[in-house]
């Protein structure tokens, strides 16, 4: 087991190269707007102490996607060296309770940065992240009373399912985040430098369906389904487009359009961001 403090800008500066302990981990950000102006400088300070170090995001329960790359973009730079964590609690989190939220945001980050973060959370609130289980270590937060102020640790069951252990337990946070590591000086370095390469893309393939689709504005017909490719036709908003296949490919949804001689036009559906192009009949 190795120790761990977490800081925030508020902590004294003393907790970041704190004596005895083996782990830094500090706040680096909190929903899309807040950096913390502390964050570099413990982060610096300890690691001078030759700390192991961690980073990691207050979730403020905006846009799951945009807050992982709020948190990327200003950590990129410690991206390989500290292991990434993700802060999942009640307070200051409009998102608080739904439990698609930290999973959104863990697969955001790993297509980044190809690292899976550490999930924070109550011991209560475990059910919100348990769908994060098969990738992302737990870094779950048990009290035995608010005024357990020295590094004894706890008699005291702690409940991980559906993890079969935490990477992290803390288990002070009054006066001090005191925090035990499940693991290694060198598991540690190996969960923050994740995986060589970021995890292989799911292969797009055509799913055969026959249908109407009616343009809600002018659309090229292409031939073939990338965006660059050559246009047979600009089609007018209002035509209706007779498919008979759909593929999802990464960006947009596309559809297939029987043509004479047994060829094809495809035409997109679906933009990069999700908006429907036109309506289904």
């Amino acid at each position: 087991m190795l120790k761990m403090v977490d800081v925030y800008s508020d902590s004294p500066r003393s907790y970041a190269t704190q004596a005895g302990t083996n782990i830094t981990m500090v706040k680096a950000t909190q929903g899309t707007g807040y950096v913390n102006p502390k964050c570099d400088t413990d982060y610096q300070a300890a690691k001078k102490k030759d700390k192991l170090l961690g980073i990691y995001h207050y979730c403020s329960g905006g846009n799951a996607k945009a807050e992982a790359q709020y948190f990327y973009k200003n950590t990129k730079n410690y991206i390989g060296e500290a292991v990434p964590a993700v802060d999942w609690e009640s307070y200051q989190n409009s998102s608080w309770g739904n439990k698609n939220y930290v999973r959104t945001f863990v697969d955001e980050f790993h297509k980044l940065s190809s690292v899976w973060p550490l999930i924070y959370v109550q011991e209560s609130a475990i059910n919100q992240v348990a769908n994060c289980a098969k990738d992302c270590g737990l870094w779950v937060a048990k009290y035995p009373s608010m005024d357990w102020k020295s590094w004894k640790i706890p008699n005291m069951t702690v409940r991980t399912s559906p993890w079969p252990t935490y990477t992290i337990w803390q288990f002070t946070g009054d006066n001090m985040d005191r925090n035990v590591v499940n693991t290694t000086k060198d598991g540690w370095k190996k969960l923050a430098k994740g995986s060589s390469k970021p995890a292989a893309k799911k292969k797009s393939t055509w799913v055969k369906k026959s249908g109407e689709f009616i343009l809600g504005e002018a659309l090229k017909i292409h031939k073939s389904p990338h965006i660059e490719s050559d246009a047979i036709a600009k089609l007018p908003k209002g035509s209706v487009v007779k498919y008979d296949a759909t593929l999802q490919g990464p960006l947009r949804l596309w559809l297939r359009q029987p043509r004479s001689k047994g060829t094809y036009g495809y035409i997109v559906a679906k933009d990069k961001y999700g908006k429907p192009l036109g309506k289904f009949k």
